[in-house]
């Protein structure tokens, strides 16, 4: 059964478990103590739909091939899916991988992301843990990603800097709170891939956006992170698809709706199957006989 939060739009209490792919539900601020020995799969609910397609029946989910592309390896990932053993993700962020605006806990994204990967790998397992909290900054996640981490996951993804810009918040702060968490899941041992802003009215308004963009780039870059470049993707919807914002964002500006998680997934899982890809013809390469 569906539980929706009134005090916010994220969704609380669901789990979807299909055949060799789990995906978890929202992570709860009011759980925090209990969640690293508690059975976060406990309560289990079908998704909304089985049809990974229906959601794109007005309007298709289309990039360019470079966005299809991360510019650093997820090499635990690829070593784990070749070696068909299972996998496990954790989705790390604020209200946006907590599902919030989407209409149900089975159109978050972290949710989608599972079930696109699970399309793209059929004989592989995934388990994906959603530790989305509305509302929270960087600095906040780091005391949640110490938990997540308990979890031995093989990917962190790590959705940040929106609630900052909307707070006219310091980018050098929240840039050291990142600098502290790649550290940690470097030496977790686990992948790491970063998520920047949404293109989105609410967000656009602040000049501090695309300086926040640029900075999360720069240091995914610096310190050879994996990055997914979500503030791009979503520009080229509304820019060069001609898609407006209404089709993708609720109206508050900020929250995607399931059309933009949907679609924000399905990209996801094709960056994330294009790096094993690359893994495995980079491992099939001999070198010449000299």
């Amino acid at each position: 059964m569906l539980r929706r939060n009134s005090n916010s739009r994220g969704w609380s209490g669901v789990a979807a478990i299909c055949t060799a792919l789990t995906i978890v539900a929202p992570y709860s601020a009011l759980a925090a103590e209990s969640l690293s020995t508690r059975d976060l799969a406990a309560n289990a609910a079908p998704p909304a739909t089985d049809d990974l397609d229906a959601v794109f029946s007005n309007q298709a989910c289309t990039v360019t091939k470079a966005m299809s592309q991360l510019d650093a390896p997820i090499a635990r990932v690829s070593k784990r899916l070749n070696a068909h053993e299972p996998v496990t993700i954790v989705a790390l962020g604020s209200s946006s991988t907590a599902g919030a605006g989407a209409s149900s806990a089975a159109f978050s994204y972290p949710s989608r992301l599972a079930r696109e990967l699970k399309r793209r790998f059929p004989l592989e397992s995934f388990t994906v843990l959603n530790f989305g909290v509305n509302g929270e900054e960087a600095s906040q996640m780091l005391v949640r990603l110490d938990v997540s981490l308990t979890r031995e996951p093989d990917l962190v993804i790590w959705q940040v800097g929106t609630n900052a810009v909307l707070r006219d918040k310091s980018i050098a702060d929240v840039g050291t709170a990142v600098e502290a968490g790649i550290e940690r899941v470097k030496a977790s041992g686990s992948d790491l891939l970063l998520i920047d802003p949404q293109f989105a009215p609410a967000v656009n308004a602040k000049s501090s956006a695309k300086d926040m963009v640029g900075y999360i780039g720069s240091l995914a870059k610096r310190t050879h992170i994996a990055l997914f470049r979500r503030y791009v993707a979503m520009r080229h919807w509304h820019e060069d698809q001609s898609i407006a914002f209404d089709s993708f964002i609720r109206p508050d500006g900020i929250h995607m709706n399931d059309w933009g998680y949907a679609c924000f997934a399905r990209l996801l899982a094709d960056n994330i199957a294009t790096a094993v890809s690359r893994s495995r013809t980079l491992a099939d390469v001999k070198p010449a006989v000299q």
